[in-house]
């Protein structure tokens, strides 16, 4: 039986789901399938979104949510950086940004896991979420950024993720900082 219950899990299961969908469509390297990728992508974004605010507003959150979302949160950015490096969208100093987010999402899980079975919660910060934000655009410009004959739309992907990768550094000492007290 379906339950309002189930939503956000539902979105986060379908996310998962597009995640190969997209790759595919990028390793194709095909502008009409890149744009399809595009699609399959902003719609994990926005489910991304729309898991959380749904569990929040009608109070429906839930340790499968709470373990799977940032799962599928990981996986859908890592394997698409992973793709545009292969695929050399991604290269030269660049590659290096992507480093610093992929080196951050192990860190951050590896301090979930550590976690997982004490009552604590780990903080998040406001700014995390627009780090996601510019990541998430960044990485939807350059997996168009071939459909251009101008670098401009490669450039705006470059900046966003040079952006998000200091954000990243940011964030990731002020998560460390905020729950440096639970290894005590």
């Amino acid at each position: 039986m379906f339950k309002i219950a189930n939503i956000p899990n539902i979105l986060t299961l379908l996310r998962i789901l597009i995640i190969p969908v997209i790759l595919v469509f990028l390793e194709i390297d095909n502008e009409f399938y890149r744009w399809l990728a595009l699609l399959l992508y902003i719609i994990a974004c926005i489910s991304d979104f729309l898991d959380g605010y749904f569990a929040r507003k009608f109070e429906i959150e839930s340790s499968f949510g709470r373990f799977l979302d940032p799962i599928a949160d990981k996986i859908l950015v890592v394997s698409v950086l992973f793709i545009l490096v292969s695929k050399a969208t991604i290269n030269g100093f660049f590659v290096y940004p992507a480093l610093v987010i992929v080196i951050r999402e192990i860190l951050v899980s590896g301090l979930r896991d550590f976690f997982a079975h004490s009552r604590e919660t780990l903080l998040v910060t406001n700014l995390s979420k627009w780090k996601t934000l510019i990541q998430m655009f960044a990485l939807g410009f350059l997996m168009v950024s071939n459909n251009f004959e101008t670098s401009l739309i490669l450039n705006i992907g470059y900046l966003g993720l040079t952006i998000a990768s200091v954000m990243t550094i940011h964030t990731g000492y002020i998560y460390f900082k905020k729950n440096l007290r639970l290894f005590k």
